[in-house]
Formats: C-alpha cells, structure tokens, sequence
C-alpha cells in the first residue's frame, strides 16, 4: 500500500489535533471518492473508536434536526464535543445534499466545540450514503467525544444505520401515517431508545400504547427499549433522551457487546465497500465492453434470462 501523499499526511495531523478546517477537507475528499481522501482514512484509523456513535432515524417530518440541536446543548453545557453528519436526499441533477438539515442547526455553526456536515445519501435507499462511515471515522479522530448520524427519512428502508452505530436512537411522532408505517417489524427491530416527539398531540398516549404493542411482540432482550416522550421545540424530554441513550451505551459496554457491535459495523462497511467497488467495476466493463453490450442485447432480446446474464458475466469476470 503506497504511503499518504503530502495532503493526505498535512491534513492528518491537522485533523488528528482538532482542526476542523481539516476535518471538512478530509470528509469531501472521502466523499469524492479522492485517493487522497481514503490516504487519510488509513493514517487516521489507528486513532479512532473513542467516540460514542449514535444515530438518529425515524420518518420525515419528526423533528430529528431540533432534537439533535437540543442535545447538542445539553452536551457542550457538559463540556463535550460533537460531531454531526446529516444524511440528506440527494439532489437528481448535482448529487449534492438536498434539504440541508444544517440549516435547522445553525445555532451551533460558531461554536468550536461543534462540526456539523450534511452528506447526500446519492440513491442509498437505507438512508446512508457510501461514504458515511468513513466521515463518521474522521469525524472520531478528531476528537470528538459524540458522533451522531441523522438519516434521511425514508421509512421501512432505513435499517442500515444499525450498521454503523453504536445506540439507535428511533424518532416518531403521533398523528402521522408514516409514523404507523414505521412501527412495522422493519424499522421496530432496530432501535435502542424510541423517542415520541412533538408529544402535545393529543393522540400521544396512543401512540405509546401502540409502539408498546409492537415491542411486546419481539424477543426478549437483556436491553428493554425505553419510550421517552418529548417537545424539542421547548426542550421538554431532552435530559432523558441523553440519559437513556448514556445508559444503553454503558448496558452494551458491560455486557460485551459494544466491542461486538463495532466488529459488525466494519464488517458490515468492508463487505459494503467492496460490493460497492465491484458494481463500478461492472458498470464501467458494460460501457466499454462490446461483448457486454452483446450479453445485455440478448437479455433485452428475450433470448437470455437475467440471472443466467448476470452469471455469465461474473464467470468472465473470474476467468480474466
């Protein structure tokens, strides 16, 4: 493995000492997919895994965005640092990070104990970009003591942030259908704390009642997922929230499974990263290669299923 070239080494040891210049160069290198920028990960790495990583889920509309400003007041009141990483919908004609939840957490953008970023999810179903890990890692080696990823909202999909966190942290609210969408087993299976937000509605306790119901069903865990009922606008419920995602944190941590989570996760990543690479590698071979385009045309053609074209070509792949 070459060594880091020289932007990759400055920006590590500026990033390695706190600088947040550096940081946001380093996620936008990751991002744009830069030799540089996966230099980087790899001088960094060594350094990263004393962050606590959280993230955020739930449906559109919930107040993930002002949930997450008000935790973040309460953890630098308490002298902590935190990092950010907005998942947003991608724009179709540039790619870039559409909503821009930045905006609902400008409060924040001076303060030097705070870096929020908005990532686009570019087509990533489950809510995450590719990316997003690597900049969670960036964002660890720079000292950050919180990391805490807020996805897009995309419903039953978004599962794959329990591939990069440590706590989940889903958020609902009542009176909403895709709040009732979201008590589904898909989305239900995966969090460590519920969050009940904006509950002045007065269709709340139902909503409890209900998300009860649906965890009943499920196994029994040694974990028993809180139900915390918030208004984030007032900062009502705030407290709880970060002590109940601080008491999960430290459930798995004596129980062993932190170490296990976080091997999961970079599993999950490598697996994720080399698919990814492997589709690119693909697609471009399609473009550039006749005797594809050939094997596509029969597919189009009727004359040859999909799965019988996809390993034909997989086989020429292995034999090259």
């Amino acid at each position: 493995m070459p060594p880091p070239g020289r932007t990759a080494a400055d920006l590590a040891e500026r990033l390695l000492a706190g600088d947040k210049r550096a940081l946001a160069r380093a996620i936008s290198l990751v991002e744009n997919d830069d030799p540089e920028g996966w230099a980087l990960v790899r001088e960094v790495y060594p350094q990263t895994g004393k962050a606590q990583v959280v993230g955020f889920t739930g449906p559109p509309g919930v107040g993930k965005s002002t949930l997450i400003g008000r935790l973040i007041e309460r953890a630098r009141a308490n002298e902590r640092e935190v990092a950010v990483l907005s998942i947003d919908p991608s724009s179709p004609f540039t790619q870039g990070a559409l909503l821009g939840d930045r905006i609902r957490l400008v409060d924040h953008f001076l303060d030097a104990g705070v870096f929020i970023r908005s990532m686009a999810s570019r087509g990533s179903l489950g809510g995450l970009s590719e990316a997003a890990l690597q900049a969670a890692l960036l964002m660890d080696a720079s000292g950050k003591d919180h990391v805490w990823l807020e996805t897009v909202g995309v419903g039953q999909a978004e599962v794959d942030i329990i591939d990069h966190a440590d706590t989940i942290v889903l958020v609902l609210m009542p009176g909403s259908g895709d709040s009732i969408q979201a008590l589904k087993a898909g989305v239900m299976e995966i969090p460590d704390v519920i969050v009940i937000n904006k509950s002045d509605h007065p269709l709340t306790d139902t909503m409890v009642r209900e998300v009860r119901g649906v965890l009943s069903l499920g196994p029994k865990e040694d974990w028993r997922v809180p139900i915390v009922k918030t208004e984030a606008t007032r900062a009502e419920g705030i407290e709880e929230v970060a002590e109940k995602i601080q008491e999960h944190h430290e459930h798995i941590k004596a129980q062993g499974a932190l170490d296990e989570r976080r091997r999961r996760n970079l599993m999950n990543e490598v697996l994720a990263l080399a698919t990814a690479r492997l589709r690119r590698g693909l697609e471009s071979k399609a473009r550039d290669d006749a005797s594809v385009q050939e094997l596509l045309d029969e597919v189009v053609a009727r004359r040859l299923d999909p799965a019988s074209a996809a390993a034909r070509l997989l086989e020429r792949d292995r034999d090259r």
